[in-house]
C-alpha cells in the first residue's frame, strides 16, 4: 500500500463521515474569497481560484454560493478580510499535525488552536517543524463502481498526473500541484463523476499508531476541523485497519 493511498483512503473516509455539508461549503466560501481578493474573480486568469472552484465543485457546491464567494472576495460584497496562516505540531503518538488556517484574526486562530493542541494531548512546534515531513500535491478520488479504472488513467495520465492507485474501491489520482487543474478538468470534461479533488500536504513517511492512539489523534484532528478558523488539517497517522472513528 502506497504511503499517498493510505492518506487518500483516510480522507475519503473521514469525508463521507463528515456529512456537514454547510461547514464544508463555509470553508470553500472563505478559500474562494482569499484566491479571488489576491488574484482576481476571473478563475481563467487565477489559477489558485480556478483551482479552488473544482474543489468546491468536486463537492457539490451550488454555483451561486461560488460566486457569492468570488464578489466576497474581490469587494464586490462586503465582509470580511481573511489572512492565511500555518501551525505545524504534534498529536499523540509522535504524529506530526499541520493545521492550515484563514481567518480574520490571528489573535484568536493562534489562541483557539494551541488552545486545542493542549486540550487533546498535543503540543505545537516551531515553524517548519514538521513541514519538511510533507510534499504538496493534488489528489482526486473517484468511486470505483462508477468509472473505469482504464478510462480514468487514460485520461489522468494524458492529462498530466503522476499515479493512479485502485484500492478499497477509490481510484485516486496523484498530481504535481500545478497538473492537478488539468487533470480534474479533464476528468471533468469526460463526464467522471469525482468524491473529492483537493491540493494538499501528503506525508513522505507515516506514523503506526495502535487503536487507543488512533482514537486520540482523530479526536485533536476532529476538534480543529470544528474550529471555524481551520480551513485543512495533514497529519502523518496510519491507523490500525480495525480502528472506527467515533461518530
Amino acid at each position: 500500500m502506497s504511503g499517498h493511498s493510505k492518506w487518500a483512503t483516510i480522507k475519503h473516509a473521514k469525508g463521507l463521515a463528515d456529512a456537514k455539508r454547510g461547514k464544508i461549503f463555509t470553508k470553500f466560501i472563505k478559500e474562494i474569497s482569499i484566491a479571488a481578493r489576491m488574484g482576481g474573480g476571473d478563475p481563467n486568469s487565477n489559477p489558485r481560484l480556478r483551482t479552488v472552484i473544482i474543489k468546491a465543485r468536486a463537492a457539490n457546491m451550488p454555483k451561486d454560493n461560488i460566486e457569492r464567494a468570488i464578489k466576497k472576495g474581490t469587494g464586490e460584497d462586503g465582509g470580511a478580510a481573511y489572512e492565511e496562516y500555518l501551525y505545524e505540531g504534534y498529536a499523540p503518538g509522535g504524529v506530526a499535525v499541520m493545521v492550515e488556517v484563514l481567518s480574520d484574526n490571528k489573535n484568536r486562530a493562534a489562541a483557539d488552536v494551541k488552545n486545542i493542541f493542549a486540550k487533546n494531548g498535543g503540543n505545537l512546534g516551531t515553524s517548519g517543524s514538521v513541514s519538511r515531513m510533507f510534499q504538496r500535491k493534488g489528489t482526486i478520488e473517484i468511486d470505483a463502481e462508477k468509472a473505469s479504472e482504464d478510462e480514468v488513467m487514460e485520461i489522468a495520465l494524458e492529462a498530466g498526473a503522476d499515479d493512479i492507485v485502485n484500492e478499497d474501491g477509490i481510484i485516486t489520482v496523484t498530481t504535481a500541484p500545478d497538473a492537478f487543474t488539468a487533470v480534474a478538468e479533464a476528468l471533468q470534461d469526460k463526464g467522471i463523476e469525482t468524491l473529492s479533488a483537493d491540493v494538499g500536504m501528503v506525508p513522505d513517511a507515516y506514523t503506526p499508531v495502535d487503536k487507543d492512539t488512533a482514537a486520540k489523534v482523530q479526536r485533536l484532528i476532529d476538534r480543529l476541523e470544528d474550529n471555524d478558523d481551520v480551513q485543512n488539517v495533514y497529519h502523518t497517522a496510519e491507523y490500525p485497519d480495525d480502528f472506527v472513528p467515533e461518530e
